[in-house]
């Protein structure tokens, strides 16, 4: 892969109120992201930034002026890493998501992130002083070759092996199994690798619309061709029989394993310590963003990476 464009921008704020489901302020250090997965929804973007280039070629670092009021986000909920992701390799080299975290510490904040990456281990000593904070690491598969086909990010090992430190070290912690590709991720045997070291796990489903369906169709017909069909009833004729038996296969898992498994909810709160809830988002586009009222009784929803959170990071819906 060619060196992406990188270009520096002044923003007047780097966090951003937020009508999303889970979180007050969505913040992203970053405009665009160079792990390019060919899936990704954030793609959108572009639309309103001006970007010509290819989605995954480019990234704008943002400089903001320091927060002077941290305070003001006491009991606030923050998603870091809703269009973007805050540890992405340009990271080590900016560190805009550190300089956020030193901003912030000490402030009551509520934090939630989302990554695909280990880099994250460089902040964790950081990201501990905040009492309230949990982040969650995307895994579709468990096979290298696959990842290796559809991103640029770290090795699915990788991400394990950070996900556990910071369950080791007490932070909270998701295995986000999204996108779901039908027929290809195995959602059980990644629930088995990821159940002792995490205290959620969420399902998502791959939705593919905009010019990225064409590119995963495309795809499916060349390297799974045997799955072309179902992936035509799914994606061409909006049959969504494969998600509904999908949901009951995974319930019983859940069940069998002695998980609990519920439904774009995951205010069940826990000990530490105890196994993680499974929670379904195949039926995402049921959430309402403005839902505040089931949101302030509830816990922490983690850092979720839905169609519907996303887009709505930008007031849009992708």
């Amino acid at each position: 892969m060619t060196e992406p464009i990188i270009n520096e921008i002044d923003v007047k704020s780097v966090i951003t109120k937020s009508n999303l489901p889970v979180c007050e302020y969505s913040v992203n250090p970053y405009v665009g992201c160079t792990h390019a997965c060919k899936y990704c929804y954030a793609s959108f973007m572009k639309r309103f930034t001006g970007h010509t280039e290819d989605w995954g070629t480019f990234l704008d670092i943002k400089n903001w002026k320091e927060i002077k009021n941290p305070g003001k986000y006491k009991d606030k909920e923050l998603f870091i890493g809703s269009v973007t992701d805050p540890y992405n390799p340009q990271e080590e080299t900016y560190g805009r998501t550190r300089a956020l975290l030193e901003q912030l510490k000490g402030s009551g904040a509520k934090l939630s992130i989302a990554t695909k990456s280990d880099l994250i281990l460089r902040d964790l000593d950081l990201i501990k002083t905040f009492s309230d904070a949990r982040v969650s690491w995307s895994i579709n598969t468990l096979d290298e070759h696959f990842r290796e086909d559809m991103e640029t990010s770290v090795s699915i090992e990788r991400r394990l092996a950070a996900m556990k430190a910071f369950y080791l070290a007490g932070v909270r912690t998701t295995c986000f199994i999204s996108p779901i590709f039908p027929g290809i991720t195995d959602i059980k045997a990644i629930i088995r690798r990821a159940m002792s070291q995490c205290n959620l796990i969420w399902l998502e489903n791959l939705n593919l619309r905009g010019g990225y369906k064409t590119v995963i169709m495309d795809y499916i017909r060349k390297k799974y061709p045997e799955l072309y069909p179902l992936y035509h009833e799914i994606y061409d004729c909006n049959d969504r029989s494969y998600w509904t038996a999908l949901d009951k296969e995974c319930k019983a898992f859940a069940a069998e394993n002695g998980l609990a498994y519920v439904t774009n909810d995951d205010r069940i709160s826990r000990e530490f310590s105890a196994p993680p809830v499974i929670v379904n988002y195949f039926y995402h586009e049921q959430i309402r963003r403005n839902n505040r009222s089931d949101k302030s009784n509830s816990a922490r929803k983690g850092a979720m990476c839905s169609e519907d959170a996303c887009s709505a990071a930008t007031g849009v819906w992708r």
